[in-house]
């Protein structure tokens, strides 16, 4: 979804250039002033129907982006509640912690310190295609939690109630493994650019693995 309406605002943005040059173009060649005559060109006050299209035009465009935006920006940041793995959030200067619920059962929580390399940071372990509900919460200043291949990014505001919609998100994981590269999007003290983390998306066989191995109290 966020990339179609990513491509979508390109393809309009790249028409409405196109449109603008050509406009620019024709004005350009066809109102110069000719070397042959000093007289002026005609002087009208006003010109009505160039003054609609001009007006209307750009109101129509604006509500076309308005709505689609509108639209995906609802389903984006709908929670439904009911996602089977539930990962709280804790960003701090200048790292992340993260304590992961998987149906009712709480996993021992994954914290980091800054590192320079987001994989020697903290790593989050979810499984491939599935529900995930992220909670985030921090008590310093604000951060933001990015990781690029989920193409979605969250401010971390400090003082938001644990009931507030407002601080959480829900994604579908990837389908496909692999390891990818989360960090702050915010700039956040003197050591943002070392608040590195990764997400690992593995198979559920492998996650029910990694769950039984990471419960809370369990030996590491």
């Amino acid at each position: 979804m966020v990339q179609s309406l990513w491509n979508g605002a390109w393809i309009a943005a790249l028409a409405t250039g196109a449109v603008v040059i050509v406009l620019i173009l024709w004005a350009a060649i066809f109102h110069r002033k000719r070397k042959s005559s000093a007289e002026l060109p005609p002087q009208v006050r006003y010109n009505l129907p160039i003054e609609m299209l001009y007006t209307l035009i750009p109101l129509v465009m604006v509500s076309v982006f308005f709505f689609f935006t509108a639209r995906d920006s609802e389903t984006l940041t709908r929670v439904d509640g009911d996602a089977p793995v539930k990962v709280s959030v804790e960003a701090y200067q200048w790292s992340w912690r993260f304590t992961t619920t998987v149906n009712g059962q709480t996993l021992a929580p994954v914290a980091g310190v800054p590192v320079s390399d987001y994989n020697q940071g903290p790593q989050l372990v979810l499984p491939v295609n599935t529900k995930v509900e992220f909670d985030l919460s921090t008590d310093d200043v604000i951060h933001s939690f990015w990781v690029p291949e989920f193409l979605f990014k969250r401010d971390v505001i400090p003082g938001i109630p644990e009931d507030n919609p407002g601080r959480k998100f829900q994604i579908t994981t990837l389908n496909r493994t692999g390891v990818f590269a989360g960090r702050c999007a915010e700039l956040c003290g003197v050591d943002h650019s070392r608040m590195l983390f990764s997400v690992k998306l593995v198979p559920q066989a492998e996650f029910n693995q990694y769950i039984a191995t990471h419960q809370a109290g369990s030996a590491q």
